[in-house]
């Protein structure tokens, strides 16, 4: 028991108190623990502690205060109190007689707080962590419930204005289909004036009621879903970009529920920083379009001979700026040859499409001017390069068609570049080139480019590749050229488009770690 010379100071303390005996019965409560359990001292004194507090026997309070009674140390833990429904930090110490006595804290909103700062945390580490700020809209709902509301559904509007429900979830697993019916439905019975696209309108937080959403919907499945999951407060908060609503947010609270202020700025919060991340993604995916567009207008329509097949790829980099310095070009010199021309300029950004643009010009010059050989036209392209002071470094392949009396001719050299991959009328394959590691361009001017010559029959086929179609992260380059060359065996009967098609499919499996250049012939 207290004694009476304490009393005084427990009644006064603004922490609660809690006495239990032995044999766990109440031998004392304070008023602040009165206030705290909502109820007074005279329904709690001399009765049992687990009936007096239903739950919590088997809760981390019951077990600790067993531990603390068997083993005589005082322990502290924090935890929720099923029986009164919110956060407690108590402090546990044994008493005298043989019994405990109990200090504790009110910290449901210490607790709270920390749980919006953590939902802020994962909001916020989740759009900045994904590539496709869009697809990861569909995971936000779970990090808002059951923290910040009971369900929560986000909404994004598409380039052409149209709203979409991309996620959604719902804190009871028994209602989480009943939510997913009702996403799939409610947008199409939704009429312009309807609270939720009220709220995009005006790019203004919304409260609503559960019977303002009923009315605006149309008779039907539905209005009978929404019936079941609104049982109380409502809020739509509008997704903003840079002064345009992006999408928006609906939160909703079971019935006995209101959101506290502090939940409101939460999501309030929350919506800012999606709002942010949609427009990035919009913003990007518009620079991304206008980049690879640029890149494309740089890289012409080949020149197409009679009685041969000139086909061309070009793949930007998943992760990459969508603009770079891989460049392809096919086209006749005044003798009549066909040149084929595959480079790759070192970077992967503007700068490196410019200088690509000026390589890709210069030797197309050079070689139409001087109708050379692709040693010496690769050579003159090194000279330009430095009296032109182009601050650059590129690889590069040039190889010549020529017409003779035996067949076709290919002429080839290479500026640190990978060899052609050539393919036989019969489908087999010609023997890999030889890697010699020459110089890149833009390294020696006087350097001396080594011809290869290859003759081809009717029916030969030749791909020119940069770099980006065979290699990879952890993986040597052999293995790389190997694959290359065995996906163009399998394919070789294929018509040439398809040839080229399937193999940037296999081999980069639509997300290459690097651009991708392909030009290919096929003689008649």
């Amino acid at each position: 028991m207290v004694a009476e010379a304490g009393t005084s100071v427990l009644e006064g303390m603004p922490m609660g108190f809690l006495q239990l005996s032995a044999d766990w019965r109440v031998t004392y409560v304070n008023a602040s623990a009165e206030r705290m359990f909502g109820r007074a001292r005279a329904q709690l004194l001399g009765r049992d502690a687990w009936e007096a507090f239903p739950g919590n026997e088997d809760s981390v309070f019951g077990r600790t205060y067993r531990q603390v009674a068997e083993t005589r140390q005082p322990q502290v833990v924090e935890g929720w109190s099923p029986a009164l429904g919110a956060w407690f930090e108590a402090r546990t110490v044994p008493a005298p007689d043989g019994g405990i006595n109990v200090f504790f804290t009110d910290t449901t909103a210490r607790h709270r707080a920390q749980e919006r700062l953590a939902v802020l945390a994962r909001v916020g580490a989740e759009v900045a962590g994904s590539p496709d700020a869009v697809q990861s809209m569909s995971r936000i709902p779970r990090l808002l419930v059951p923290v910040l509301a009971d369900w929560a559904v986000v909404t994004v509007l598409e380039d052409d204005g149209r709203p979409v429900d991309v996620g959604c979830w719902h804190a009871d697993p028994e209602l989480r289909p009943v939510l997913t019916r009702y996403v799939e439905l409610r947008l199409g019975e939704l009429p312009a004036t309807a609270p939720l696209i009220r709220s995009m309108h005006t790019q203004e937080a919304t409260p609503v009621t559960a019977e303002e959403v009923y009315d605006s919907l149309l008779p039907g499945e539905a209005r009978d879903l929404q019936r079941r999951l609104a049982t109380g407060p409502g809020f739509y908060l509008p997704l903003l970009g840079r002064g345009r609503a992006l999408g928006v947010i609906t939160l909703w609270w079971s019935g006995g529920r209101t959101p506290e202020p502090e939940d409101l700025a939460a999501a309030r919060e929350t919506a800012d920083r999606i709002g942010l991340a949609l427009d990035n993604g919009r913003l990007y995916r518009q620079q991304a379009a206008l980049a690879e567009e640029l890149q494309r207008s740089l890289l012409t329509q080949p020149f197409q001979p009679a009685g041969a097949q000139v086909a061309v790829r070009y793949t930007p980099a998943a992760e990459a700026a969508r603009v770079g310095g891989d460049w392809y070009d096919a086209f006749r010199t005044p003798s009549g040859a066909m040149t084929l021309v595959i480079g790759d300029v070192v970077g992967h950004d503007t700068a490196a499409a410019a200088a690509m643009g000026q390589l890709r010009g210069l030797l197309r010059g050079i070689a139409t001017y001087s109708d050379a050989g692709p040693g010496e036209v690769l050579r003159g392209l090194d000279a330009a390069m430095t009296h032109l002071e182009l601050p650059t470094l590129a690889t590069a392949a040039v190889a010549r068609l020529e017409e003779h009396p035996g067949g076709t001719r290919m002429v080839w050299a290479s500026a640190g570049h990978l060899a052609p991959v050539v393919v036989h009328p019969d489908g087999t394959l010609g023997e890999p080139g030889r890697w010699q590691g020459d110089l890149l361009l833009g390294v020696d001017d006087l350097v001396r480019r080594e011809e290869h010559v290859v003759d081809l029959q009717p029916g030969s086929t030749v791909l020119l590749f940069t770099d980006g179609l065979v290699e990879r992260r952890h993986e040597d380059l052999d293995t790389g050229l190997a694959r290359l060359r065995d996906a163009v065996a399998e394919l070789v009967d294929r018509p040439l488009d398809e040839l080229c098609d399937q193999v940037v499919q296999r081999l980069v499996d639509g997300r290459p770690e690097d651009d991708v250049a392909l030009v290919a012939v096929r003689l008649g």
